[in-house]
């Protein structure tokens, strides 16, 4: 079993001298200033979840957009800092990005045409020139940020997510034989069908094929990519070999599915603080209930809350003897408020809560408690603790690592699940029970299966579950592409 020590080993035995960097949007840590003092904090979501763990245990350097308002002041006069704050490990490279290099790059191309291109859950991707031409400008920032790093060293660069699609190739542009690049898809990918209204598919393409290796979560995107590319572009696709050659370059194309850290949740999910902050939020949202359902989330329209809500509206239709018995909780913290369809949808979320609890609420309780708010991530492993049901619903996911971070909290084999088909985590959590959340009725029914699962078939759910998610944890996923990225050999 791959653990944070073994991977260390692996990547101290095979990186030698060379410089291994990881390039994301976001960064692992962020300074803010918080009642005139600076502040930091790590940040939340699947990407950061996956990787502070590695670059902690490889002492690597993280290159990332500097959002907190309190960054700059932090940094050395080469923009560095050295994270996380309180205990060091390694060294973050911040990026700075103008008011409007963000709104084009992120805001923009980022999570307005690509995000729901590749999300399929019937958003209309919007393309707007503007924003293609920033997204570009800040890949080349980028890119003139890892060369500095670089300078006349030889370097494996690890790219993070669809925000960085054109780095690739304008690293290889500049230094193609000092430079080695894997770069992790963290979203799913379309088929060809969808990804042709695109109309910069080609640019995205030929920036992609310049990787050495491109991984996604499942081998499904890996074959919707490859069967893109051959309808698309003159490349040769061997499927023998998985991969892809263009102008006499090889890209190899594989599935690594993610994982989290397990064993450091386990520990977590059994200390002092979670067990400080359950007793306190309990008391916060008097949580004296039979039933505790959970669902935590970032606002977002490929996440299926509003199906979420609507299921549990039919299930106190259908089974109003739970009523009393039970509270949903929704967690969710507000994100990409500056795009219309996430204002949007927020709204949305708020008028279906307030319809729901107005239609069957009764003497002081109300079904649904919608929660928005940042959470410490010790309160958040509390809130997974509390939840005796989990509901995964998304409309399409790449994994979902909040199926997989639920199971390693339930050290004591309680918890049932309640998982999407559509997320990466379906194929692998078999024991969760399986939902299609446009289904409304049968969503209702498997809510009313997790409520009345006898307390045997659960655990042995659970049992089977803990075992897949610790066996399959980061450091494997870390491990299996750094393996791969680190066979690659520099060109003379």
């Amino acid at each position: 079993m791959w653990t944070k020590e073994s991977l260390k080993k692996a990547i101290e035995k095979q990186l030698g001298d060379y410089l291994l960097i990881i390039v994301s949007n976001r960064e692992p840590y962020s300074h803010m200033y918080k009642k005139g003092k600076i502040s930091w904090q790590r940040a939340a979501g699947g990407v950061v979840t996956a990787l502070d763990p590695v670059m902690k245990a490889c002492s690597g350097l993280w290159i990332a957009h500097g959002s907190g308002d309190a960054d700059k002041k932090t940094v050395d006069k080469n923009d560095r800092v050295q994270v996380p704050p309180d205990d060091p490990k390694y060294t973050l490279h911040r990026v700075w990005l103008t008011k409007e290099e963000e709104d084009g790059y992120y805001y923009g191309f980022a999570n307005e045409a690509i995000w729901p291109l590749s999300h399929i859950s019937y958003t209309r991707p919007k393309f707007e020139e503007t924003d293609w031409r920033m997204y570009e400008a800040v890949n080349r920032k980028f890119a003139d940020a890892i060369l500095k790093e670089i300078g006349d060293r030889k370097a494996f660069v690890w790219i993070q997510d669809y925000h960085m699609a054109l780095l690739p190739k304008f690293l290889k542009e500049a230094k193609g034989n000092n430079i080695i690049t894997a770069h992790f898809w963290h979203i799913p990918w379309p088929n060809p069908e969808v990804f042709r209204i695109c109309p910069k598919r080609k640019e995205i393409l030929e920036g992609l094929l310049e990787n050495d290796l491109l991984g996604f979560h499942l081998r499904y995107h890996c074959e919707n990519f490859m069967a893109t590319v051959e309808k698309e572009m003159e490349a040769r696709i061997d499927r023998e070999r998985f991969s892809i050659v263009r102008g006499g370059h090889e890209t190899l194309i594989r599935p690594f599915p993610i994982g989290v850290d397990h064993e450091y949740i386990k520990h977590l999910s059994e200390s002092k603080e979670v067990k400080h902050y359950m007793e306190g939020l309990k008391e916060e949202f008097s949580l004296d209930y039979e039933f505790i359902m959970l669902g935590l989330d970032r606002i977002d329209y490929t996440k299926g809350i509003l199906e979420r809500l609507r299921a549990v509206d039919r299930f106190v239709e259908k089974y109003p003897e739970y009523k009393k018995k039970f509270i949903f909780i929704q967690m969710g913290r507000l994100s990409r408020i500056h795009i219309p369809a996430y204002k949007n949808l927020n709204d949305e979320i708020n008028a279906l809560v307030e319809e729901i609890n107005w239609k069957h609420s009764e003497e002081g309780w109300a079904p649904i408690l919608f929660v928005r708010r940042h959470l410490s991530y010790s309160e958040v492993v509390a809130f997974y603790k509390l939840a005796n049901i989990c509901v995964i619903s998304p409309l399409h996911d790449g994994m979902n690592l909040v199926a997989k971070e639920y199971v390693s909290t339930h050290t004591d084999g309680s918890g049932v699940l309640v998982l999407s088909q559509f997320t990466g985590s379906y194929r692998e959590l078999e024991d969760a029970i399986i939902i299609n959340p446009y289904d409304t009725e049968d969503f209702a029914d498997k809510l009313k299966m997790a409520v009345t699962m006898n307390k045997r078939e659960s655990k042995s759910r659970m049992a089977k579950m803990r075992k897949q998610v610790a066996s399959n944890n980061i450091y494997r996923w870390s491990g299996k592409i750094l393996s791969e990225l680190l066979k690659f050999e520099f060109k003379e």
